[in-house]
């Protein structure tokens, strides 16, 4: 086990409480990583259980605290109607990458702002807290007062992002020891540990096919849940006509049609990777 000096930064963990990084977070607590001093898990409300149950396991495996911290319910920002005091006009904010049908037929993707807002944020709050750096301190050039570990592994390097606060440093672990998601899944069997879930909001529109297939089959109330959340997405944009940017319907699948309507069978995969790849700072999914 690597202890710490007083000289370096906080070492911080990330954990999304899926494969990588509850891979990391165990790593650790064998001593084949340097020991963080805590992890922290930004709570969306929107996982499905699996997800809930496997870090409620996982923090009892740990040496170290896990601290879970929150911007509230991600489906209840997405899903409110607001009143513009400036225009009367009613709308509701972009959280998440919806696809909008356009005319002629196309179709978009809306901004998102749900990693940001409630993985990032979150986050970086709860690492400076921890890191007891006070508000509105300026750079003052001794070096980053944080460590903080992200799990992405080699198979998804393009994920990779630095951070944008000057008192914290973004490292990887997995890739440093040249690990793919294969080589976690592998590093959780030989050491005896369950598989961990896939970590990602039930209702994510980046989810592949096989994942959509893999909820309804395996988590079929979460299921419902993201069935659910399509239909009730529709309807508030359909009040919304004040929003910009919206002049269609609004989907959780690229086939543009009701989640509960798709064959997905008779579609073909997405590459869920290449999704992701412009998922901000790379903290969803792992």
């Amino acid at each position: 086990m690597t202890t710490q000096t007083a000289n370096e930064p906080i070492r911080l963990l990330s954990l999304g409480a899926g494969v990588q990084s509850s891979t990391m977070a165990l790593m650790a607590a064998k001593g084949e990583l340097p020991m963080p001093k805590a992890a922290i898990f930004a709570d969306t409300q929107a996982e499905p259980e699996s997800v809930y149950k496997w870090l409620d396991w996982l923090e009892k495996q740990l040496p170290y605290p896990v601290y879970r911290v929150t911007a509230g319910s991600l489906t209840d920002t997405q899903l409110r109607t607001r009143i513009s005091q400036k225009t009367g006009n009613v709308y509701i904010k972009n959280m998440i990458p919806a696809y909008v049908a356009k005319g002629g037929g196309g179709s978009g993707l809306l901004a998102r702002r749900c990693t940001g807002d409630f993985k990032v944020k979150p986050i970086l709050r709860k690492a400076k807290e921890i890191a007891q750096i006070p508000k509105h301190t300026r750079n003052d050039g001794k070096g980053p007062r944080v460590e903080q570990w992200i799990g992405i592994s080699i198979d998804e390097a393009h994920r990779m992002k630095p951070s944008q606060e000057w008192w914290a440093v973004n490292t990887w672990p997995l890739i440093d020891k040249g690990m793919t998601r294969k080589d976690c899944l592998n590093w959780m069997l030989q050491n005896g540990f369950p598989t961990p879930p896939r970590s990602a909001c039930i209702y994510c529109p980046f989810h592949s096919d096989h994942e959509w297939k893999r909820l309804r089959n395996e988590e079929p109330e979460e299921w419902d849940k993201a069935v659910k959340f399509d239909y009730d997405l529709r309807a508030a944009v359909s009040q919304a006509t004040g929003t910009a940017k919206l002049s269609g319907d609004v989907f959780l699948h690229a086939s543009l049609l009701p989640l509960d309507k798709v064959d997905f069978q008779s579609l073909p995969e997405k590459n869920q990777l290449s999704l992701f790849g412009n998922e901000c700072e790379g903290l969803c999914g792992v």
